[in-house]
């Protein structure tokens, strides 16, 4: 282990998941439990003593919610939080919400005695804690000041190439750790009519549906979370299910995607590598890739076979990266042929899928 351990502050209300977050926390050596807190007010008390690097914080508890405390927090005394959030439909509406408020990372709470899913739980609540303690907190809103300026000519293709064409250009998009900002800033710079994208953002089971209702309501484009056939349309985003992989497909000139089941790979599921792979594999120069902010390497060997098969590959720069991981790592690899600002990627992907 490198440097002193990640300290880490566990405020639910619920003590079995305040022992079981203890639990799979301090099996890691690169990371240490420094306490626990039954709600805001006991961990308002904790951090005044001793300021953790991280707070995983549940959103639901007694006398002061997690979204008011997120709040709160984030005005007065900035650490990075990892959302910890059961899964119900309701509390992945509220957890998306919390990622607007400066929340890093959601995960969902392990259960003890269902080794399966501590075991694979551990990894990701581990990862997510160790992204959120690399992460770069900004102040809020502050990546949706530059946006592209698009005129007319970008709204408006050329019908000739559009007809001369038999496939189209469809746009894949890989993201993590800060992601969930990245691409709400990205897609709102997009027309109604931008190619097809299907998108990879690390998140749980049913959170990736209300992050894409969310993104449904604020965009031009459409947002929907994926489903098995869904069919790659200009002027849609698919999204890809929380705990299921997805793949790009071709039938004809047709391009839909697939919804599986398998293991973690690059410790997620879905796997940015996944989606990438089955792109180069399927739409070749046809598909334009981007790597957005993330922790890991997710996505680097997949964007390489993308840029292999003669795909236009896309990199978010450091400066407007949460975490510089995952497009670093991709870069290393000389998988990327533009590295760019949050901001200018809307009008690049425009410009290189005409």
């Amino acid at each position: 282990m490198n440097g002193a351990p990640i300290r880490v502050l566990i405020v639910d209300d619920s003590a079995v998941v305040r022992q079981a977050l203890a639990q799979v926390l301090g099996s890691d050596e690169e990371i240490e439990v420094m306490g626990v807190a039954g709600d805001p007010y006991v961990a308002a008390e904790k951090i005044r003593e001793e300021a953790p690097d991280v707070i995983t914080l549940d959103i639901e508890m007694p006398r002061m919610d997690g979204l008011t405390f997120l709040k709160k927090l984030m005005a007065q005394h900035p650490i990075p939080v990892v959302i910890c959030s059961s899964l119900a439909e309701e509390g992945a509406r509220t957890a998306v919400q919390a990622l607007e408020y400066g929340a890093v990372e959601i995960v969902t709470k392990p259960r003890l005695g269902v080794r399966q899913f501590l075991e694979e739980s551990r990894l990701l609540i581990c990862q997510a804690v160790k992204a959120a303690a690399a992460a770069r907190l900004r102040p809020l809103r502050a990546m949706h000041t530059v946006e592209p300026k698009l005129t007319a000519d970008a709204i408006l293709s050329p019908a000739t190439s559009a007809m001369a064409k038999t496939t189209e250009k469809v746009v894949m998009i890989g993201a993590s750790t800060g992601g969930t900002e990245a691409l709400k800033t990205l897609l709102e710079a997009l027309p109604s009519d931008t190619p097809g994208i299907v998108i990879v953002q690390h998140m749980p089971e049913l959170f990736t549906r209300a992050f894409a209702s969310r993104l449904d309501g604020l965009c031009a484009i459409t947002v929907k979370e994926a489903e098995s056939g869904d069919t790659v349309l200009r002027g849609q985003a698919l999204i890809a299910p929380g705990n299921h992989h997805l793949l790009l497909q071709r039938s004809g000139a047709r391009y839909y995607v697939e919804v599986k089941e398998g293991p973690l790979v690059c410790r997620h599921r879905p796997s940015v590598d996944v989606l990438f792979r089955s792109a180069a594999r399927y739409a070749g120069p046809n598909a334009l890739g981007v790597i957005l902010t993330g922790m890991g390497d997710d996505g680097a060997r997949g964007m390489l076979e993308m840029k292999q098969a003669g795909a236009f590959n896309i990199a978010q720069d450091e400066a407007s990266c949460v975490v510089f991981g995952m497009p670093k790592e991709a870069i290393k690899l000389n998988g990327v042929d533009r590295v760019m600002p949050l901001g200018s990627i809307a009008g690049a992907i425009l410009a290189n899928t005409r």
